[in-house]
């Protein structure tokens, strides 16, 4: 039986579960912490258990929160007197300069019920290049009781002075195996189990939201049905999907993730990987297709994808980019035809 839960009552990052625990047994609490790794991993709920485990007034153990008196909860929710959570507004938007000179006079305070002043900033790779200066003067300066969490894709999208005064935890996603076991004990059926886990790339946070949203995994599998049609329709048919489409740019958008994931997964297979593919259901179609493509066909494919994504997102004419990609994507038969 696969380990899904440590002594935070995590699901894996056993590793980095047992290290922050002797941080705090050795008094040896880093001043700011940086959590990486992909959206959905675990890093807002790695970095909420260390808080808890640092504030708790009644811990199961030495560095073990109980997680069920009102400091626990309070953190849980992001709510306690001590603890502030920064974030842009939106998921995408900017973190701005002026909410971390907010953190500054909220850490000129000493704690007001715990032993730490506790500030988690979310996705810090959203902050602008005037936040992110005015957290490393923040870094510098914190006092003593001040703890300073961040989360972010990767450390290469801060600045190095910032990632060179945190401990860095670099979070992974959890094997297939592992974490389809684990939503299954969560009450989910083992075969959309399975499906979520492939979809969610291993990452626990990602595929419960999933899970949870019947509305998103319809989408996915409407917009994989109209890939199939489109790639044996005629170019006329082509451009009056891209018609629709261009008009509303967040749908376009998602629509666009949906097809990337099925091009990289094509791209694998042409490649003669037999690495987990992130559209399960969809085997039999990624291989009737990958036995029509080139390499080089589906690394453009794919690089195609990528670069509608960037380019609509700097706001460049939604229908024209659909018809450019629609226009050089390869007419193929489809498994029967």
């Amino acid at each position: 039986m696969t380990k899904t839960r440590n002594e935070w009552g995590l699901f894996a990052h056993d590793w980095a579960v047992d290290m922050l625990m002797r941080h705090i047994q050795q008094g040896a609490l880093r001043h700011a912490y940086l959590f990486t790794g992909p959206a959905g991993v675990g890093r807002r709920t790695l970095a909420m258990r260390l808080a808890q485990a640092i504030q708790c007034p009644t811990p199961v153990a030495a560095g073990v929160p109980c997680r069920t008196c009102r400091v626990c909860r309070q953190i849980e929710a992001g709510q306690h007197i001590d603890l502030m959570v920064v974030q842009a507004e939106t998921e995408g938007g900017t973190l701005k300069v002026e909410q971390v000179r907010e953190v500054a006079r909220f850490l000129s305070l000493k704690p007001y019920q715990a032993a730490f002043k506790v500030v988690l900033f979310l996705r810090f790779q959203e902050a602008n290049a005037s936040a992110q200066n005015a957290l490393l003067k923040t870094l510098e300066e914190a006092p003593a009781y001040a703890l300073l969490m961040l989360t972010a894709d990767n450390p290469e999208q801060l600045l190095p002075t910032i990632v060179s005064r945190c401990e860095v935890i670099r979070l992974r996603p959890a094997s297939i195996p592992a974490l389809t076991e684990f939503l299954t004990t969560q009450g989910i059926e083992p075969t959309r189990a399975r499906l979520l886990a492939h979809l969610s790339g291993g990452r626990p946070g990602y595929a419960l939201r999933l899970s949870a949203d019947e509305q998103a995994l319809a989408f996915r599998s409407e917009t994989l049905d109209e890939l199939r049609e489109l790639l044996s329709a005629p170019v006329r048919t082509r451009f009056a999907y891209a018609e629709t489409l261009a008009k509303d740019k967040e749908t376009f958008r998602r629509t666009l993730f949906v097809w990337l994931s099925f091009w990289r997964d094509v791209l694998l297979r042409v490649a003669g990987s037999q690495a987990p593919l992130t559209n399960a259901d969809r085997t039999q179609e990624v291989e009737a297709l990958a036995a029509q493509l080139s390499l080089a066909q589906a690394r453009t494919l794919t690089e195609q994808a990528e670069q509608a994504i960037e380019r609509l997102e700097k706001n460049l004419n939604a229908r024209l980019l659909a018809e450019v990609l629609f226009v050089d994507w390869p007419k193929l038969r489809q498994r029967g035809n």
